[in-house]
């Protein structure tokens, strides 16, 4: 009874989970590969940040059953908490407070077989849409180093780009799944509003902007996650009516031929990169030639707004965490500069200002909706840039400098109350937009979105597509996908450092 390591890598969680049951290998063999590979790649990725390996030994002591038994997988360490370990999100705050008990995302894994062995690496408070937490340090891209993952669920593609798991934990606030399986060459999809519970700890996460789910190498795999997690709790506060059929079932069936809207232009009018419009122009090309009807058409809503109400809901969310901190006894300077600047500019935000924004979610919503009246699906690029360099993420030093010296005299939230600061905050959600402007309509709109590994630059580095559908319609999604990945197969796609010694 054994796998070879090589096996283990080119295998997904499905295939995986086949060969335990068909006594081909065991959990404990899986679990050796999957800890073999974490001290071979993590020191290059830093994509773990919380090892689990004590509690994956003695779970694989315990009988496992269902369809992922004995598959280690990895969760992100923001939303998915696990009883009595920290749930950090990239904060040394939070890192100190052990969860009370499992999320309900947590239980449904285990209830499923899986083996939990470690924790992904996040921004702080998953804010951003590269990973570089002062907390445990960045997270690199296993395509090239010196490239970002994306954010913010950068730890747990790093990890499943590398090979060092088939499957890991993400959620999306404003692309979180959708960003890094972009910079990585994985398939993301992030689901509809209320599709996976986020309980018990939380009712939703940002407003319901945000979702949870995965990151995968496959298609089949992500379907089978979206089974394992899809369900409300109760007193949840969204519930989606189940499938009757299983999301595996689905993904497997033709989409029919598809009306697809596409565009390549930023919704806040940014630059677009020659390499980003190549990834669209591809997608369009491979679409077409598999039958599907693609029209140049976008919907019509204006994105500067949809920015400016983003940001909004993002200043006030950190402001009301950083005084969740301040109640347990933490400080604002425990925090890293740009949090505690957000937190500033939601501080200063009157609550009329904050309901009114949104307050106008429901036209983005409705502009979508009459978008998906003569289109099947949305198209655009995933990001608006090829993977970045760490250091482009970072602000400008004398930025930096000058908000250091306005926070530590505590001018700058009397600034931002007299709205002397609105052009800096503009600025910087501008520039912090550039790069990311795509993926936040299926954030406030609640809608599923997914990205898809189709194309590599000209230096190497993936850069997905996004598809985006109406409310409910992730199985179209997953089967459009599975399409795709048989009309131009990713899978044995892998960064050089993922070829094992020998």
């Amino acid at each position: 009874m054994t796998l070879s390591l090589n096996d283990y890598q080119r295998s997904d969680a499905t295939a995986l989970a086949e060969h335990v049951a068909s006594g081909e290998t065991s959990a404990s063999e899986l679990l050796d590969h999957a800890i073999s590979q974490y001290h071979r790649l993590n020191p290059q990725l830093n994509a773990v940040c919380q090892p689990m390996f004590e509690i994956a030994r003695e779970r694989i002591k315990q009988p496992l059953i269902g369809p992922l038994a004995g598959v280690p997988l990895l969760i992100k360490d923001a939303i998915q908490d696990y009883a009595g370990l920290p749930t950090g999100a990239g904060s040394k705050v939070f890192s100190r407070i052990p969860a009370q008990r499992h999320s309900h995302i947590v239980q449904r894994l285990l209830d499923a077989g899986a083996v939990i062995m470690g924790k992904t690496n996040t921004p702080e408070l998953a804010l951003k849409g590269v990973t570089d937490p002062q907390a445990f340090g960045p997270s690199r891209n296993p395509w090239n180093t010196a490239h970002t993952t994306g954010g913010s669920s950068g730890g747990s593609a790093a990890a499943v780009a590398a090979g060092m798991v088939p499957m890991a934990g993400a959620n999306d606030g404003g692309g979180s799944i959708r960003i890094p399986a972009a910079c990585c060459g994985l398939f993301g999809l992030r689901p509809s509003r209320g599709r996976v519970s986020v309980g018990p700890a939380h009712g939703e996460i940002w407003e319901g902007a945000s979702s949870d789910l995965v990151l995968t190498r496959s298609v089949r795999d992500a379907a089978l996650a979206l089974d394992l997690l899809s369900g409300a709790n109760p007193g949840d506060p969204f519930v989606i009516a189940a499938q009757e059929d299983s999301f595996r079932q689905l993904a497997q069936r033709p989409p029919g031929v598809l009306r697809i809207g596409y565009s390549s232009r930023s919704p806040v009018d940014t630059p677009v990169h020659p390499e980003a419009i190549k990834a669209l122009e591809s997608a369009v090309a491979l679409l077409r030639s598999l039958g599907h009807e693609l029209v140049e058409a976008e919907p019509d809503y204006d994105g500067q707004a949809l920015a400016r109400c983003y940001l909004n809901m993002y200043f006030g969310q950190v402001a009301a965490t950083l005084d969740q901190a301040r109640e347990m006894g933490a400080r604002d300077d425990e925090f890293e500069l740009l949090t505690r600047t957000l937190a500033a500019f939601g501080r200063a935000m009157n609550s009329a200002t904050y309901i009114n924004s949104h307050r106008q979610w429901n036209g983005f919503s409705q502009a979508l909706g009459n978008f998906y009246q003569q289109h099947d699906l949305f198209l655009t690029p995933t990001l608006a840039h090829p993977p970045i360099r760490h250091e482009r993420g970072n602000l400008p030093a004398q930025q930096e400098k000058l908000l250091g010296w306005l926070l530590n005299t505590g001018i700058l939230p009397l600034l931002a109350r007299w709205g002397a600061l609105d052009n800096m905050a503009s600025d910087m959600a501008r520039k912090n937009l550039t790069y990311v402007p795509f993926t936040q309509l299926a954030n406030l709109t609640g809608t599923p979105a997914m990205s898809v590994p189709l194309y590599w630059t000209a230096d190497g580095l993936p850069l997905g597509v996004q598809l985006c559908g109406p409310s409910g319609s992730e199985a179209r999604l997953l089967q459009l996908a599975s399409q795709l990945e048989q009309a131009q197969p990713w899978a044995d796609k892998w960064p050089a450092m993922a070829q094992l010694p020998g």
